[in-house]
Protein backbone atom coordinates (compact mmCIF):
# COMPACT_ATOMS: atom_id res chain seq x y z
CA UNK A 1 0.00 0.00 0.00
CA UNK A 2 1.31 3.53 -1.02
CA UNK A 3 1.66 6.13 1.58
CA UNK A 4 -0.16 9.02 0.79
CA UNK A 5 2.33 11.10 1.91
CA UNK A 6 4.60 10.19 -1.16
CA UNK A 7 2.33 11.83 -2.95
CA UNK A 8 2.80 15.14 -1.93
CA UNK A 9 5.34 17.69 -2.90
CA UNK A 10 8.39 18.25 -1.02
CA UNK A 11 8.68 21.91 -1.82
CA UNK A 12 6.38 24.99 -2.57
CA UNK A 13 6.95 25.20 -6.65
CA UNK A 14 5.47 21.54 -6.97
CA UNK A 15 2.57 22.33 -4.55
CA UNK A 16 1.94 25.11 -6.62
CA UNK A 17 1.98 23.32 -9.55
CA UNK A 18 -0.17 20.55 -8.25
CA UNK A 19 -2.99 23.32 -7.56
CA UNK A 20 -2.63 24.78 -10.70
CA UNK A 21 -3.30 21.32 -12.47
CA UNK A 22 -5.81 20.27 -9.52
CA UNK A 23 -7.61 23.62 -10.57
CA UNK A 24 -6.87 23.25 -14.86
CA UNK A 25 -8.38 19.81 -14.55
CA UNK A 26 -11.39 20.72 -12.32
CA UNK A 27 -12.30 24.12 -14.76
CA UNK A 28 -11.90 21.32 -17.60
CA UNK A 29 -14.38 18.60 -15.63
CA UNK A 30 -16.54 21.58 -15.26
CA UNK A 31 -16.58 23.00 -18.90
CA UNK A 32 -17.30 18.97 -19.77
CA UNK A 33 -20.20 18.96 -18.21
CA UNK A 34 -21.57 22.29 -19.10
CA UNK A 35 -21.14 21.46 -23.05
CA UNK A 36 -22.81 18.17 -22.18
CA UNK A 37 -25.44 19.61 -20.69
CA UNK A 38 -26.02 22.02 -23.35
CA UNK A 39 -25.73 19.25 -25.92
CA UNK A 40 -28.49 16.99 -24.12
CA UNK A 41 -30.79 20.33 -23.84
CA UNK A 42 -30.25 21.17 -27.70
CA UNK A 43 -30.59 17.82 -28.57
CA UNK A 44 -34.04 17.24 -26.65
CA UNK A 45 -35.22 20.83 -28.14
CA UNK A 46 -34.61 19.80 -31.77
CA UNK A 47 -36.91 16.23 -31.01
CA UNK A 48 -39.55 18.13 -29.47
CA UNK A 49 -39.09 20.82 -32.79
CA UNK A 50 -39.18 17.70 -35.50
CA UNK A 51 -42.40 16.08 -33.33
CA UNK A 52 -44.06 19.80 -33.81
CA UNK A 53 -42.97 19.83 -37.54
CA UNK A 54 -44.42 16.20 -37.85
CA UNK A 55 -47.88 16.65 -36.52
CA UNK A 56 -48.13 19.94 -38.67
CA UNK A 57 -47.56 17.86 -41.47
CA UNK A 58 -49.85 15.44 -40.52
CA UNK A 59 -52.57 17.90 -40.33
CA UNK A 60 -51.94 19.44 -43.77
CA UNK A 61 -51.74 16.04 -45.15
CA UNK A 62 -54.81 13.93 -43.41
CA UNK A 63 -56.66 16.95 -43.03
CA UNK A 64 -57.29 16.08 -39.15
CA UNK A 65 -58.73 19.72 -37.61
CA UNK A 66 -60.33 18.44 -34.21
CA UNK A 67 -60.23 20.57 -31.20
CA UNK A 68 -58.37 18.43 -29.77
CA UNK A 69 -55.45 18.30 -32.55
CA UNK A 70 -55.11 22.32 -31.98
CA UNK A 71 -54.81 22.17 -28.51
CA UNK A 72 -52.09 19.25 -28.85
CA UNK A 73 -50.63 21.44 -31.09
CA UNK A 74 -50.71 24.74 -28.67
CA UNK A 75 -49.12 22.76 -26.06
CA UNK A 76 -46.37 21.02 -28.30
CA UNK A 77 -45.17 24.87 -29.39
CA UNK A 78 -45.33 25.77 -25.58
CA UNK A 79 -43.10 23.54 -24.28
CA UNK A 80 -40.68 23.82 -27.43
CA UNK A 81 -40.28 27.05 -26.50
CA UNK A 82 -39.11 26.24 -23.21
CA UNK A 83 -36.89 23.99 -24.41
CA UNK A 84 -35.30 26.35 -26.68
CA UNK A 85 -34.85 29.05 -23.74
CA UNK A 86 -33.24 26.23 -21.67
CA UNK A 87 -31.09 25.38 -24.78
CA UNK A 88 -29.79 28.72 -25.30
CA UNK A 89 -29.05 29.50 -21.73
CA UNK A 90 -26.86 26.42 -21.48
CA UNK A 91 -25.04 26.98 -24.27
CA UNK A 92 -24.37 30.41 -22.96
CA UNK A 93 -23.30 28.47 -19.92
CA UNK A 94 -21.25 26.43 -21.69
CA UNK A 95 -19.34 29.08 -23.40
CA UNK A 96 -18.31 30.84 -20.06
CA UNK A 97 -16.90 27.64 -18.32
CA UNK A 98 -15.21 26.78 -21.89
CA UNK A 99 -13.48 30.48 -21.61
CA UNK A 100 -11.28 29.05 -18.37
CA UNK A 101 -10.31 25.55 -20.18
CA UNK A 102 -8.67 23.67 -22.79
CA UNK A 103 -12.50 22.04 -23.64
CA UNK A 104 -13.79 23.27 -27.07
CA UNK A 105 -17.12 25.76 -26.29
CA UNK A 106 -20.53 23.79 -27.21
CA UNK A 107 -22.33 25.40 -30.15
CA UNK A 108 -26.06 24.60 -31.46
CA UNK A 109 -26.60 24.00 -35.23
CA UNK A 110 -29.62 26.61 -35.49
CA UNK A 111 -31.62 26.95 -38.94
CA UNK A 112 -31.08 29.42 -41.33
CA UNK A 113 -32.59 32.80 -40.00
CA UNK A 114 -34.80 34.47 -42.91
CA UNK A 115 -33.85 37.80 -44.64
CA UNK A 116 -34.92 41.00 -42.89
CA UNK A 117 -38.14 42.07 -45.41
CA UNK A 118 -37.35 44.54 -47.93
CA UNK A 119 -39.91 47.00 -47.02
CA UNK A 120 -38.21 47.98 -43.87
CA UNK A 121 -36.76 51.10 -43.35
CA UNK A 122 -32.86 51.08 -43.10
CA UNK A 123 -30.74 53.74 -40.86
CA UNK A 124 -27.32 53.98 -41.87
CA UNK A 125 -25.17 54.25 -39.35
CA UNK A 126 -21.41 54.71 -40.57
CA UNK A 127 -18.22 54.19 -38.39
CA UNK A 128 -15.93 56.69 -38.08
CA UNK A 129 -12.68 55.61 -40.22
CA UNK A 130 -9.36 55.81 -39.01
CA UNK A 131 -7.49 58.90 -39.93
CA UNK A 132 -3.83 57.23 -40.38
CA UNK A 133 -2.94 53.69 -40.59
CA UNK A 134 -3.07 51.85 -36.90
CA UNK A 135 0.33 49.98 -38.21
CA UNK A 136 2.55 52.27 -39.57
CA UNK A 137 0.97 55.48 -39.26
CA UNK A 138 0.97 56.79 -42.88
CA UNK A 139 -2.44 58.80 -43.71
CA UNK A 140 -2.34 57.64 -47.47
CA UNK A 141 -5.45 55.32 -46.71
CA UNK A 142 -7.80 54.26 -49.78
CA UNK A 143 -11.24 52.31 -49.10
CA UNK A 144 -11.34 48.88 -50.21
CA UNK A 145 -15.18 47.98 -49.52
CA UNK A 146 -17.49 47.53 -46.64
CA UNK A 147 -19.00 45.08 -44.31
CA UNK A 148 -22.75 45.54 -42.94
CA UNK A 149 -24.00 44.40 -39.84
CA UNK A 150 -27.81 44.50 -39.91
CA UNK A 151 -29.13 44.28 -36.62
CA UNK A 152 -33.75 44.45 -36.43
CA UNK A 153 -34.35 46.90 -33.91
CA UNK A 154 -37.94 48.20 -32.53
CA UNK A 155 -39.34 52.30 -31.80
CA UNK A 156 -41.48 51.74 -28.83
CA UNK A 157 -44.99 52.50 -28.80
CA UNK A 158 -45.36 56.63 -28.81
CA UNK A 159 -48.89 58.21 -27.73
CA UNK A 160 -49.22 61.47 -28.73
CA UNK A 161 -52.41 64.41 -28.53
CA UNK A 162 -53.24 65.81 -32.11
CA UNK A 163 -54.75 69.41 -31.53
CA UNK A 164 -57.12 70.70 -33.98
CA UNK A 165 -57.07 74.12 -34.30
CA UNK A 166 -60.75 75.65 -35.26
CA UNK A 167 -60.33 79.35 -35.95
CA UNK A 168 -62.87 81.78 -35.54
CA UNK A 169 -63.72 84.36 -37.84
CA UNK A 170 -66.49 87.43 -37.08
CA UNK A 171 -67.31 89.35 -40.30
CA UNK A 172 -67.38 93.07 -39.55
CA UNK A 173 -69.95 93.87 -42.61
CA UNK A 174 -72.87 91.00 -41.29
CA UNK A 175 -71.43 90.30 -37.83
CA UNK A 176 -71.81 86.84 -38.79
CA UNK A 177 -69.10 84.56 -36.80
CA UNK A 178 -67.79 81.51 -39.07
CA UNK A 179 -66.00 78.34 -38.01
CA UNK A 180 -64.64 75.49 -39.85
CA UNK A 181 -66.03 72.06 -38.71
CA UNK A 182 -65.55 69.67 -36.03
CA UNK A 183 -62.84 67.25 -37.04
CA UNK A 184 -64.46 63.47 -38.10
CA UNK A 185 -64.29 60.66 -35.22
CA UNK A 186 -65.60 57.33 -35.91
CA UNK A 187 -67.28 57.15 -32.64
CA UNK A 188 -70.04 60.13 -31.42
CA UNK A 189 -68.20 62.20 -29.15
CA UNK A 190 -65.03 60.51 -29.84
CA UNK A 191 -61.89 61.10 -28.42
CA UNK A 192 -59.52 58.21 -30.18
CA UNK A 193 -58.48 58.17 -33.01
CA UNK A 194 -59.02 55.59 -35.83
CA UNK A 195 -55.49 54.21 -35.45
CA UNK A 196 -55.92 53.74 -31.28
CA UNK A 197 -59.15 52.52 -32.03
CA UNK A 198 -58.47 49.45 -34.44
CA UNK A 199 -55.13 48.36 -31.97
CA UNK A 200 -57.69 48.07 -29.36
CA UNK A 201 -60.30 46.16 -31.23
CA UNK A 202 -57.50 43.96 -32.69
CA UNK A 203 -55.86 42.96 -29.42
CA UNK A 204 -59.03 42.36 -27.56
CA UNK A 205 -60.52 40.19 -31.01
CA UNK A 206 -57.18 39.42 -32.52
CA UNK A 207 -54.87 38.85 -29.77
CA UNK A 208 -57.52 37.80 -27.43
CA UNK A 209 -56.29 40.43 -24.20
CA UNK A 210 -59.32 41.25 -22.32
CA UNK A 211 -59.78 45.22 -22.05
CA UNK A 212 -58.98 44.97 -18.14
CA UNK A 213 -55.43 43.69 -19.26
CA UNK A 214 -55.15 46.32 -21.93
CA UNK A 215 -56.30 49.41 -19.33
CA UNK A 216 -53.45 48.11 -17.06
CA UNK A 217 -51.24 47.77 -19.92
CA UNK A 218 -51.95 51.86 -20.94
CA UNK A 219 -51.90 52.93 -17.44
CA UNK A 220 -48.16 51.42 -16.98
CA UNK A 221 -47.20 53.58 -19.94
CA UNK A 222 -48.85 56.63 -18.35
CA UNK A 223 -52.52 56.66 -20.29
CA UNK A 224 -55.62 56.25 -17.73
CA UNK A 225 -57.89 54.61 -19.95
CA UNK A 226 -60.53 52.53 -17.43
CA UNK A 227 -62.29 49.39 -18.53
CA UNK A 228 -65.65 51.21 -18.76
CA UNK A 229 -64.10 54.07 -21.38
CA UNK A 230 -62.61 51.14 -23.69
CA UNK A 231 -65.81 49.21 -23.09
CA UNK A 232 -67.63 51.93 -24.47
CA UNK A 233 -65.19 52.77 -27.25
CA UNK A 234 -65.56 48.87 -28.34
CA UNK A 235 -69.63 49.23 -28.80
CA UNK A 236 -69.23 51.57 -30.68
CA UNK A 237 -66.68 50.61 -32.95
CA UNK A 238 -69.28 47.80 -33.06
CA UNK A 239 -72.05 50.00 -34.49
CA UNK A 240 -69.93 51.35 -36.61
CA UNK A 241 -68.69 48.68 -38.33
CA UNK A 242 -72.01 46.70 -38.71
CA UNK A 243 -73.03 47.84 -42.28
CA UNK A 244 -69.67 46.56 -43.32
CA UNK A 245 -70.68 43.24 -41.53
CA UNK A 246 -73.78 43.11 -43.39
CA UNK A 247 -72.64 44.00 -46.45
CA UNK A 248 -69.95 40.91 -45.74
CA UNK A 249 -72.75 39.07 -44.94
CA UNK A 250 -75.07 39.86 -48.16
CA UNK A 251 -71.90 38.82 -50.12
CA UNK A 252 -70.86 35.65 -48.79
CA UNK A 253 -74.47 34.32 -48.54
CA UNK A 254 -75.17 35.42 -52.04
CA UNK A 255 -72.91 32.68 -53.35
CA UNK A 256 -73.33 28.82 -54.99
CA UNK A 257 -71.64 26.95 -52.31
CA UNK A 258 -70.64 27.24 -48.67
CA UNK A 259 -68.45 25.90 -46.30
CA UNK A 260 -69.72 25.94 -42.80
CA UNK A 261 -68.11 25.12 -39.34
CA UNK A 262 -68.28 25.82 -35.68
CA UNK A 263 -65.78 25.87 -33.29
CA UNK A 264 -65.64 26.60 -28.91
CA UNK A 265 -64.88 29.76 -27.31
CA UNK A 266 -65.29 30.46 -23.92
CA UNK A 267 -67.89 33.13 -23.41
CA UNK A 268 -67.81 35.07 -19.72
CA UNK A 269 -70.78 34.37 -17.59
CA UNK A 270 -71.99 35.17 -13.96
CA UNK A 271 -69.27 33.59 -11.72
CA UNK A 272 -68.06 31.36 -14.83
CA UNK A 273 -66.97 30.40 -18.19
CA UNK A 274 -69.44 29.05 -20.63
CA UNK A 275 -68.33 27.13 -23.87
CA UNK A 276 -70.15 29.20 -26.70
CA UNK A 277 -69.50 28.89 -30.51
CA UNK A 278 -68.12 30.66 -32.98
CA UNK A 279 -69.69 29.57 -36.57
CA UNK A 280 -67.90 29.88 -39.47
CA UNK A 281 -69.29 30.10 -43.33
CA UNK A 282 -66.89 30.52 -46.27
CA UNK A 283 -67.26 31.59 -49.53
CA UNK A 284 -64.38 30.58 -51.76
CA UNK A 285 -64.85 30.04 -55.56
CA UNK A 286 -61.60 29.94 -56.85
CA UNK A 287 -61.10 26.04 -56.78
CA UNK A 288 -64.01 26.18 -58.80
CA UNK A 289 -62.88 28.72 -61.39
CA UNK A 290 -64.70 31.50 -59.95
CA UNK A 291 -63.70 35.13 -59.89
CA UNK A 292 -65.63 35.99 -56.80
CA UNK A 293 -63.51 37.58 -54.22
CA UNK A 294 -63.46 34.60 -51.07
CA UNK A 295 -64.86 35.75 -47.56
CA UNK A 296 -65.57 34.72 -44.48
CA UNK A 297 -68.52 35.49 -42.40
CA UNK A 298 -68.63 34.76 -38.47
CA UNK A 299 -71.35 34.47 -35.86
CA UNK A 300 -71.22 33.62 -32.13
CA UNK A 301 -73.75 32.07 -29.98
CA UNK A 302 -73.45 30.58 -26.43
CA UNK A 303 -74.37 26.97 -27.32
CA UNK A 304 -74.71 24.90 -30.00
CA UNK A 305 -78.35 24.46 -30.63
CA UNK A 306 -79.72 23.95 -34.24
CA UNK A 307 -82.00 27.16 -34.55
CA UNK A 308 -78.66 29.15 -34.97
CA UNK A 309 -77.80 27.56 -38.56
CA UNK A 310 -81.25 28.24 -39.48
CA UNK A 311 -81.19 31.52 -38.53
CA UNK A 312 -77.82 32.20 -40.25
CA UNK A 313 -78.86 30.81 -43.46
CA UNK A 314 -82.08 31.44 -43.58
CA UNK A 315 -81.90 33.50 -46.72
CA UNK A 316 -79.29 31.17 -48.71
CA UNK A 317 -80.17 28.80 -50.91
CA UNK A 318 -77.24 26.38 -52.76
CA UNK A 319 -74.93 24.06 -51.65
CA UNK A 320 -73.51 23.56 -48.06
CA UNK A 321 -70.57 21.55 -47.38
CA UNK A 322 -70.53 20.92 -43.56
CA UNK A 323 -69.57 17.96 -41.29
CA UNK A 324 -72.42 15.49 -39.56
CA UNK A 325 -73.82 17.73 -36.92
CA UNK A 326 -77.88 16.99 -36.92
CA UNK A 327 -78.32 20.89 -36.23
CA UNK A 328 -77.69 21.62 -39.86
CA UNK A 329 -80.32 18.51 -40.62
CA UNK A 330 -83.35 21.10 -40.85
CA UNK A 331 -82.02 22.77 -43.94
CA UNK A 332 -81.86 19.63 -45.79
CA UNK A 333 -85.71 18.73 -45.57
CA UNK A 334 -87.29 19.31 -48.55
CA UNK A 335 -90.24 21.36 -46.78
CA UNK A 336 -87.95 24.12 -46.01
CA UNK A 337 -88.45 27.65 -47.65
CA UNK A 338 -87.44 29.14 -49.48
CA UNK A 339 -85.95 25.41 -50.49
CA UNK A 340 -83.86 22.92 -48.91
CA UNK A 341 -79.96 23.14 -49.27
CA UNK A 342 -78.27 21.11 -51.62
CA UNK A 343 -75.44 18.62 -48.27
CA UNK A 344 -71.97 18.09 -49.48
CA UNK A 345 -70.29 16.44 -47.09
CA UNK A 346 -66.76 17.26 -45.61
CA UNK A 347 -63.93 14.89 -46.65
CA UNK A 348 -61.86 15.84 -43.49
CA UNK A 349 -64.76 14.36 -41.72
CA UNK A 350 -64.67 10.84 -44.08
CA UNK A 351 -63.58 7.11 -42.46
CA UNK A 352 -59.94 6.81 -42.73
CA UNK A 353 -58.76 3.36 -44.11
CA UNK A 354 -56.85 1.35 -41.57
CA UNK A 355 -54.06 1.69 -43.84
CA UNK A 356 -54.02 5.60 -42.55
CA UNK A 357 -54.92 5.54 -39.26
CA UNK A 358 -51.67 5.09 -37.69
CA UNK A 359 -50.92 8.40 -39.59
CA UNK A 360 -53.60 10.55 -38.88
Amino acid sequence: MTDVTEQLPDNLASAHAMIMAERAARRAAQAEAASAKAFASHSEAMIARLKLEIEKVRRELYGSRSERKARLLEQMELQLEELEADASQDELAAGMAAKSSTVKAFERKRPSRKPFPEHLPRERVVIAAPSSCPCCGSSRLAKLGEDITETLEVIPRQWKVIQTVREKFSCRQCEKISQPPAPFHVTPRGFAGPNLLAMILFEKFGQHQPLNRQSERYAREGIDLSLSTLADQVGACAAALKPLHALIEAHVLNAERLHGDDTTVPILAKGKTDTGRIWTYVRDDRPFGGTSPPAVLYYASRDRRQEHPERHLKSFAGILQADAYSGYNPLFKATRDPGPLAQALCWAHLWTPPTLQGLN
